[in-house]
């Protein structure tokens, strides 16, 4: 040890305020429950890299904090499921499973390793009625918290979720939900993200198969205009334009394959939160 003794308590102190110092760094991310099924809602400006993703055919992924940590996460789990799931049965993968093995993986990283994941993840499992979803929260120490209708993470956390808690009330349409869930995470006074930097994704129980849909393009906006209040569908500019379309383009729901490089700088790297 060069530079002296340092108490285990000290240490696992300071591993856990860095973790938590880069994870308040990155934009909040909300799952909440609906009528049918469960929203993710993320601000997010980049196009190529999710905060939001599908695991399985249930089961969707949210996280905030370093890009290449939490995508190693993901990726890992598609694997555990995908093996499960071909080695015994589709129903056998389930959210809770996942969710175990999310938090052994993240508390041996922060107990062995000198540098703990910055990261905070959602597992979700949409189930056959609002009884079986199930949404388990992840901090970076292994951690597992059983969310009961809602739950946030990232940024100021605890801000957004005292404002869901004033407004989530239970089954919800889906433009009530998504309306709750903008209004959560924007600052009293402040504006909300235009529709090109929103990431949003359901887990639609109606659905066949699988579950896990993005809501991009005109039907995001389609949606937002059921809302109260939409957020713009532009990035404000300086000088004011004609075309008010939102330039969103539909991406690919698949879970697998490494994310294309884009020209968001070192965003793109993993290197900043998101």
């Amino acid at each position: 040890m060069p530079f002296g003794y340092a108490s285990p308590e000290q240490i696992m102190r300071d591993k856990a305020d860095y973790a938590r110092k880069g994870i308040a760094r990155g934009r909040s991310v909300v799952v909440l429950q609906y009528v049918d099924g469960i929203l993710f809602v993320a601000p997010n400006p980049s196009r190529a890299l999710h905060k939001i993703s599908e695991i399985y055919d249930r089961i969707g992924f949210a996280a905030v904090g370093r890009y290449n940590e939490f995508e190693e996460l993901r990726l890992g789990g598609i694997r555990y499921a995908d093996i499960n799931g071909y080695t015994y049965d589709r129903s056998d993968v389930t959210g809770r499973g996942l969710a175990n093995l999310y938090a052994s993986n993240l508390g041996r990283i922060f107990t062995e390793s000198i540098k703990s994941l910055e990261v905070e993840v959602v597992v979700a499992e949409v189930g056959e009625s609002s009884d079986g979803d199930a949404i388990y929260r992840l901090t970076f120490d292994g951690s597992v918290f059983d969310e009961h209708g809602f739950a946030a993470m990232g940024g100021q956390a605890e801000a957004v979720s005292t404002r869901l808690k004033e407004r989530y009330r239970e089954s919800m349409s889906l433009a009530d939900a998504l309306e709750v869930a903008l209004t959560a995470l924007t600052e009293p006074g402040g504006e909300r993200p235009p529709v090109g930097q929103l990431e949003v994704a359901v887990l639609d129980r109606n659905r066949e198969h699988r579950k896990f849909l993005r809501l991009t393009g005109g039907r995001l906006e389609r949606l937002l205009a059921q809302t109260s209040t939409p957020p713009a569908t532009t990035t404000p500019a300086p000088a004011p334009a004609e075309n008010g379309t939102s330039t969103a383009t539909s991406s690919d729901d698949a879970p697998t394959g490494p994310p294309p490089t884009g020209p968001e700088g070192d965003v793109d790297d993993g290197s900043s939160p998101l």
